[in-house]
């Protein structure tokens, strides 16, 4: 049974292009893989928010000198973790604003690299504790073109998963909604048709 987590970032809901993508990418695997579930995630709840310094001081604190109030501060980050680690799949959502991810998504990543939890440092460098799992990047952008120059959104989000031990991660480009909607989705519709599925769990 495939465990896909679904991660949507876009302030448009149900109407926004990358969700809408995304969703057709989830229905892929789960035609694929009729047992698949899925998890949903989005970054838009007020659960996924910046971090503090109160975060942070928990996050460093050995779990089992933590105070109660340190828990609760990093409740929602344990919960977004546990979802990551129990997955087989990731597929992100990721409309670009600006040239980069939403805030929201970057909240999101800050509650999800910690160290010791879903990364170490070592001798040899950072190494990544989450592993064994595909990863999907639904970049949808207005013009710019995904991994273009102006594209700092995609390189950094394969940098983070990369970072925390993912690194099977493939590219779904939708790119230009705000030049031609009709056209980007068509060209959207067969990338996702043309990304390789995750071998079953």
């Amino acid at each position: 049974m495939t465990k896909v987590l679904h991660v949507s970032a876009s302030v448009n809901g149900e109407n926004s292009n990358s969700r809408q993508i995304a969703l057709k990418l989830i229905d892929r695997i789960k035609a694929a893989d009729s047992s698949a579930t899925v998890i949903e995630r989005d970054t838009n709840e007020a659960v996924v928010s910046a971090i503090t310094g109160e975060t942070v001081g928990a996050y460093y604190t050995p779990a089992e000198n933590r105070s109660e109030a340190q828990k609760k501060v990093i409740a929602a980050s344990d919960k977004m973790v546990a979802e990551i680690m129990d997955a087989d799949v990731l597929v992100i959502g990721a409309p670009m604003y600006n040239f980069s991810i939403p805030s929201t998504l970057k909240a999101w990543v800050d509650l999800i690299a910690r160290v010791g939890v879903t990364f170490n440092y070592t001798e040899n460098g950072p190494v990544g504790l989450v592993e064994g799992k595909k990863a999907y990047i639904v970049s949808a952008t207005g013009g710019v073109p995904v991994n273009s120059p102006a594209d700092f959104a995609t390189p950094y989000l394969k940098q983070v998963l990369a970072f925390i031990g993912i690194t099977d991660v493939e590219i779904v480009e939708a790119s230009g909604f705000g030049v031609n909607a009709e056209e980007a989705m068509a060209k959207a519709i067969a990338n996702v048709e043309a990304a390789k599925l995750p071998a079953a769990a």
